[in-house]
C-alpha cells in the first residue's frame, strides 16, 4: 500500500500485517480478543448503523468510554463516514460534559454504562443538537439505543467492500476530532485535528524507533483515550501492526504480569507511583537486601553516566535489576512517557536498570508530538530531538514556537482564540520556555503560561477554582498549585475581617493571626468552603490539600501587582516550604 493518507489508510494497514493484530480486552483479569477481521465488520456495521441514524460527512460522534476495544471500533465507524469523534473524558461531571456537547454540536453521544449514560440523561434535553444516545454495556431504557441494536450485521466480505468504497470519500484534511483542552480562563476549547495530523505525527515520531517488519507486538493501552497523547500512540500501533491490550489505571501492575507488553505509554505519574513502590518494598526488606539494592542503584547510576557498563553492573542485573524489569512483564522494549515533565531522577533510575523510558513532549493543538527521545538520541532531562519535518524555534522572550503539518486547524469557533496561538506565518506559540542544547535535543525549562498540568497528564486551569474559592467571604485570595505534582492543593489568604468576626461570634479567642488560622475550627470553616468547591469541579480539579496564610497578600510584599493581580511565581517562592508540605506524606493543613 503506498504511504497513508488518513485514518482509513491507518486501519487499512493494520490489517494487512503478516502476524495479524487485534484488540484485546484486559480489563478485570480477561483476555478477550477481538481479531482484526471482527474490528473490521464491527466497525462497518457501526458505520452503517450510524449512518442510518443521520450521521454524515463532517458531522460529530461524542463518546464517554474508557478504553477498551469498542473505543477504537467507534472511531473507526466515525471516520470512514467523514465525521469527527469528539471525547470526553469520563471523569468529567454532567455540567462540564454539557458543555462539550453543546460546544461541539454532536449529534449523537456513545456512553459505556450507566454512570456515563446518567449524566447523558441529566444533560440531553438541554443539548439541542444531539439526536441520540447509545448505551454500550446495560439494557438501554427509553429513548437510548444499545451499541448493538445500531450496528449492522454484516458478512466479513460486504464489511471489507463498505469500508474500501469509503476511503476515497475523506480527505487528509478532513477533521478527524475535536479534543478539548482548558484555556487560562477555564473555558473549553476544542482543538481541531485533522487525518493529515495525526498520519503526519504517527509516520514522522514512530519512524525514529526500530519495529518488527511483520507486526506481532503488543502496546498496553491505559491511559484515557480522550488523551490526545494515547490517542496518537494507539494510531502508531495501527500503523506498525502492533496488537493493543486495554486495561484500567488501577489494574496496570496486574496488566503488566498478564499481557506482558511490548511497548506502553503513560504519564509521569505512573512512573513515579512504581518507582515509589520499589523503594517502599526495599525499605520493608531485610536490612541485607537493602544493602544489595542501594550498592546496585548506586551501581546503575554510576554506569548509565559513565555510558559504560562493567561486571558488577552485569552482576547485579542478574540480582536486581532483572526484576525490576520483571514488573513490567519481563520482554519491554521501550516505553513513552508524555504529558507533563518526568522527574529526572525517575527517568535516570529506570534507564540505569534497563528500562527504557523514552521522554516526549508536545500539546494537544500538536496532535501532540513536536520532539522525544529516540534509543539512540536520548537524555534524560530533555524531550529529545524535534521529529522529522516538525519544525522549532525559540523565541526573543524564550517561548517554544513551532510549525509544520502537526498542527491544528484552529480551535472551533474560536478565531480569535487561534489567532492569539497561530500567527500568520503558521507559528504556534507552545506556553512553554526551552531551549536548544548543543546536541541538539529540546528541553523544557518552564512554564509561560499558568495552566497547571498535574503528574497525571491532566490540564487543570487554576483561575475559575481560585474565583470560586474567592466567593466565599472567608476567602479573600486563593491560589492554586500541582504542576508535575500527583494533586491539587491551594493555599488561602482569610478575609481576616470576616474570620475574627466569625470566630468572636463563635466563643473563639486567640492571641495572634497565626494562632487563629490554626485553630481546629477554624480548618474545619475553610475545609467546609473547599469541599464546596470540589463538588463543582472533576475529580482531578479538586483541591486535595490546602493551607491558611496567617498575612494576606500585599504590593509591599511583592505578592500583588499593582491592579492586586497575584504573582503566582513570588507566592510559589516564598511559600516553597509550605507548598512541598502539603505533597509529604501524611502532612496537616495548617498554615
Amino acid at each position: 500500500m503506498a504511504e497513508p493518507k488518513t485514518l482509513l489508510d491507518l486501519f487499512a494497514l493494520w490489517r494487512g500485517f503478516a502476524i495479524k493484530p487485534a484488540l484485546v480486552d484486559a480489563r478485570g483479569g480477561a483476555y478477550a480478543v477481538v481479531p482484526a477481521e471482527e474490528v473490521a465488520r464491527r466497525a462497518a456495521g457501526l458505520g452503517q448503523g450510524l449512518a442510518a441514524l443521520g450521521v454524515e460527512h463532517g458531522d460529530r460522534v461524542a463518546m464517554l468510554v474508557a478504553n477498551r476495544p469498542e473505543w477504537h471500533i467507534i472511531d473507526v465507524a466515525v471516520h470512514h463516514l467523514g465525521a469527527a469523534n469528539v471525547p470526553i473524558y469520563t471523569t468529567l461531571l454532567a455540567p462540564q460534559v454539557e458543555q462539550l456537547l453543546r460546544d461541539s454540536g454532536a449529534k449523537v453521544l456513545v456512553v459505556d454504562g450507566a454512570e456515563q449514560l446518567a449524566k447523558a440523561q441529566e444533560i440531553g434535553a438541554r443539548c439541542k443538537d444531539l439526536g441520540h444516545v447509545i448505551l454500550i454495556d446495560g439494557e438501554p431504557p427509553a429513548g437510548v439505543k444499545s451499541l448493538s441494536e445500531v450496528t449492522v450485521e454484516l458478512s466479513q466480505e460486504a464489511a471489507d467492500a463498505w469500508l474500501a468504497s469509503r476511503r476515497g470519500a475523506v480527505a487528509p484534511d478532513d477533521l478527524a476530532t475535536l479534543i478539548y483542552t482548558s484555556g487560562t480562563t477555564g473555558e473549553p476549547k476544542g482543538a481541531m485535528l485533522t487525518h493529515d495530523n495525526f498520519v503526519f505525527n504517527a509516520v514522522s515520531s514512530s519512524g525514529q524507533m526500530p519495529w518488527p517488519a511483520e507486526g506481532g507486538e503488543i502496546g498496553l493501552s491505559f491511559l484515557p483515550l480522550s488523551h490526545v497523547l494515547e490517542r496518537l500512540v494507539d494510531y502508531i500501533y495501527f500503523l506498525r501492526g502492533v496488537t493493543i491490550a486495554y486495561c484500567g489505571v488501577l489494574e496496570i501492575a496486574e496488566a503488566f504480569q498478564r499481557v506482558r507488553p511490548h511497548l506502553f505509554t503513560a504519564v509521569p505519574r505512573v512512573y513515579e507511583k512504581v518507582y515509589d513502590r520499589i523503594h517502599d518494598e526495599v525499605g520493608k526488606a531485610p536490612r541485607l537486601r537493602q544493602a544489595i539494592f542501594k550498592a546496585a542503584i548506586r551501581t546503575a547510576l554510576e554506569a548509565y553516566r559513565s555510558g559504560s557498563r562493567g561486571i558488577a553492573w552485569s552482576v547485579y542485573d542478574k540480582l536486581v535489576y532483572s526484576k525490576i524489569r520483571n514488573a513490567f512483564g519481563g520482554r519491554l522494549r521501550f516505553s513513552i512517557s508524555g504529558g507533563a515533565p518526568l522527574p529526572v531522577f525517575v527517568g535516570e533510575f529506570f534507564h540505569a536498570v534497563g528500562v527504557k523510558v523514552m521522554e516526549g513532549y508536545g500539546l494537544t493543538e500538536t496532535s501532540p508530538v513536536i520532539a522525544v527521545n529516540t534509543l539512540d538520541r536520548c537524555k534524560v532531562g530533555t524531550v529529545g530531538p524535534v521529529i522529522p519535518g516538525v519544525e522549532v524555534k525559540i523565541a526573543e522572550d524564550g517561548e517554544i514556537l513551532s510549525r509544520g503539518r502537526h498542527i491544528m486547524k484552529g480551535y472551533w469557533n474560536k478565531p480569535a482564540e487561534t489567532a492569539a496561538v497561530i500567527d500568520k506565518d503558521g507559528w504556534f506559540a507552545t506556553g512553554d520556555i526551552g531551549e536548544i542544547t548543543p546536541e541538539g535535543l529540546l528541553k523544557i525549562t518552564d512554564r509561560k503560561k499558568d495552566i497547571l498540568v498535574t503528574a497525571g497528564g491532566k490540564n487543570v486551569a487554576p483561575q475559575p477554582i481560585e474565583n470560586q474559592l474567592k466567593a466565599s467571604i472567608f476567602v479573600e485570595n486563593a491560589v492554586l498549585f500541582g504542576d508535575r505534582k500527583p494533586f491539587i492543593t491551594a493555599l488561602l489568604v482569610p478575609n481576616f475581617e470576616e474570620l475574627e468576626r466569625w470566630a468572636k461570634l463563635n466563643g473563639i479567642a486567640t492571641a495572634s493571626r497565626k494562632e487563629l488560622v490554626a485553630r481546629p475550627e477554624v480548618q474545619a470553616l475553610y475545609q467546609s468552603v473547599v469541599d464546596g468547591i470540589n463538588e463543582k469541579v472533576a475529580r482531578f480539579e479538586a483541591v486535595k490539600k490546602f493551607a491558611i496564610l496567617s498575612e494576606p497578600f500585599t504590593m509591599d510584599g511583592g505578592e500583588l501587582t499593582p491592579t492586586l493581580k497575584v504573582k503566582r511565581r513570588v507566592v510559589e517562592k516564598r511559600y516553597k516550604k509550605l507548598i512541598d508540605g502539603m505533597y509529604a506524606e501524611g502532612s496537616g493543613k495548617k498554615g
